[in-house]
């Protein structure tokens, strides 16, 4: 089927839960107006539909190709990227002074989430290459920034990151490339890199890698890893691609989903340049603070990842209700003369209903960070940056972890609701299926954003930051307690339910920071259940205060379709998942007792 951009749904969250109007009165966009980011929408929308949505399934059976060390992306890609490019969406939430077109980051969500719902294989790349940019902003010189940026920011030239070795994957202190001094500034490195998304690709005349690695004389461990720039081609004076660098592209993998983007086996130092042995790198910032400065990288990636999930978690939602819509099948449990579409049958809305309410739940969730990343960033108030700061690094992970996870329930659901038919390749289910598989895999499994979670986020302000968030749902659900108008009793179900899954939220965050002190083994045993606790009580809230908003304006007198659904999504949700909130502070109270009894089981 073809793919629609949920538009309306992305206004009424920007205006009525992001604070749109309190972003675009930052003095930093005192340029852009309501009218100029519905128009940016609306382009981009027509972008996604016509031109990179129709290359999902394109990507998923006709893959990427590797021969003789160069890929050639699906059919299509290529061309859709030079529109996407030429189009400026690359620069669209980046600085001005460094070229970008400066717009907030909250539109940049929107945007992400758009070009990913339209494939999210073709959308990796511009995902990573957003981190490069932010990386050589903050932390790259000068002249790195002058010869590197603008064509970044143009598209021409796309960027990867290199972490992963076969000998390390999440701990990175296993590091081994290996960069030497070349005694002209530059560095020769050499080793090899696992898993780079859009490692090698004919999309770009230039690729930008970002590679970890360690100098002579580093020490042992994470202090040892310093940053290097490596192009694929070195830059000649007048910025033009120059001499092929020694990076080579030894393979690409043959992946369960995301088959249209190509995840390379990088080779540096084979030899295979024309710059003699090892490939020309040169060191962004200081030498053994390379992991510190991947993070702008990573943590940039690991938000966007989340959007990711929000995106294919929209496809099969729009997928599974039109096909429920449209099969006939069996007759409606209350008695019918004649079968009726699916889409009447009490468990085909039920799961329904739990697939909208994680998507838009989750869209909230990242939405609302996404306007804290704003603030943080522009604020007058120097105080208010940073209490905005903590939040979006609060958030980071919750929309990370909670919205990936949430994603492959809803592609599951969205197969379900096809029955047999979603099992079959033909209709597309299993494609979103097998595509959001990753998700909670790459950029930093939900295990470690739990960990971060919990070891970072919590710990450092002793659960200050979302306490207080905890705080302000409480307030939300005595709003709804208080309402007496046409839709007073689902908002008085919505209100008992977010009070007991935010009392369960506060008591585990209470235990949590206990057993830290106590058993850090326990804690850790429930990091994950803490982190899905905190991002299903906080999609929870964005859907109560939904609700409240569509409550008001039904009250006003609107007759729009759109207010009803919105009470519909919070109630389903609030009585199918937010009960789950229990059951993972269960879990977490338990972590002490799961910790003494797990076992290293053996065949």
């Amino acid at each position: 089927m073809s793919y629609s951009t949920p538009l309306k749904d992305m206004r009424f969250v920007m205006h009525e839960l992001a604070d749109l109007g309190g972003v675009l009165s930052l003095p930093a966009y005192s340029d852009v107006s309501e009218d100029l980011v519905d128009a940016v929408l609306q382009e981009n929308a027509r972008l996604i539909e016509e031109k990179i949505a129709p290359l999902n399934v394109v990507g998923d059976q006709h893959p990427a190709t590797w021969k003789d060390g160069e890929v050639r992306t699906s059919p299509g890609f290529k061309e859709a990227y030079i529109d996407y490019a030429q189009g400026g969406w690359q620069a669209l939430q980046h600085d001005t002074d460094i070229g970008g077109q400066g717009l907030p980051r909250l539109v940049g969500a929107a945007t992400t989430e758009n070009v990913n719902a339209g494939s999210l294989g073709f959308a990796v790349c511009s995902l990573l290459t957003d981190g490069v940019i932010d990386a050589l902003s903050l932390v790259g010189t000068p002249e790195q920034q002058a010869r590197y940026l603008p064509p970044l920011l143009e598209g021409r030239w796309t960027g990867t990151m290199n972490l992963t070795e076969p000998q390390a994957g999440t701990d990175l202190s296993l590091i081994k490339t290996r960069a030497t001094p070349g005694g002209d500034g530059t560095w020769r490195l050499s080793g090899e890199k696992i898993f780079i998304t859009y490692g090698e690709h004919d999309m770009a005349e230039n690729i930008v890698h970002l590679v970890l690695a360690r100098t002579p004389d580093a020490p042992p461990g994470i202090r040892g890893i310093s940053l290097f720039l490596v192009p694929k081609f070195l830059v000649n004076e007048d910025g033009s691609p120059g001499k092929r660098n020694d990076v080579y592209c030894a393979s690409i993998e043959d992946k369960l989903g995301i088959r249209g983007s190509p995840t390379a086996v990088l080779l540096y130092g084979s030899d295979k340049g024309e710059v003699g042995e090892g490939a020309i790198g040169y060191m962004i910032g200081e030498e053994g603070r390379g992991l510190q400065y991947m993070f702008i990288m990573m943590n940039a990636a690991r938000y966007a990842v989340g959007v990711q999930g929000i995106a294919v978690s929209e496809r099969a939602l729009q997928q599974a209700q039109a096909y429920a819509n449209e099969r006939v099948q069996s007759r409606a449990v209350e008695g019918s003369d004649s079968a009726v579409a699916i889409a009447r049958h009490p468990d085909v809305q039920r799961m329904l209903g739990i697939m909208r309410g994680l998507t838009e739940g989750a869209r909230a969730l990242a939405y609302v960070a996404a306007s804290y990343l704003d603030k943080a960033r522009y604020a007058p108030d120097p105080q208010a940056r940073e209490q905005y700061r903590a939040l979006y690094e609060y958030f980071v992970p919750v929309v990370k972890g909670f919205s990936t996870e949430a994603a492959v329930e809803v592609v599951s659901l969205g197969l379900q609701v096809h029955g047999g038919m979603g099992f079959i390749e033909e209709t597309g289910a299993a494609q979103h299926y097998r595509d959001a598989r990753i998700l909670p895999i790459y950029e930093g499994t939900t295990a470690i954003q739990a960990n971060d979670f919990i070891g970072r986020k919590l710990a450092r302000d002793g659960a200050a930051t979302a306490l207080a968030q905890v705080a302000e749902m409480l307030e939300t659900a005595a709003l709804m307690r208080a309402d007496d108008g046409p839709h007073a009793d689902a908002l008085h179900e919505i209100s008992d339910r977010l009070d007991t899954a935010a009392g369960a939220y506060r008591a585990s965050l209470e235990e949590t920071l206990t057993l830290m002190q106590d058993n850090i083994r326990g804690a850790y045993m429930g990091s994950v259940p803490c982190l899905l606790l905190a991002g299903t009580v906080h999609a929870g809230w964005q859907l109560a205060r939904s609700a409240l908003v569509a409550a008001r304006a039904i009250r006003q007198g609107s007759t729009d379709e759109f207010y009803a659904n919105k009470i519909s999504t919070a109630v389903m949700y609030a009585v199918h998942v937010l009960p789950r909130a229990g059951a993972y502070a269960d879990s977490i109270s338990g972590g002490a007792m799961a910790e003494r009894y797990a076992a290293a089981y053996k065949a």
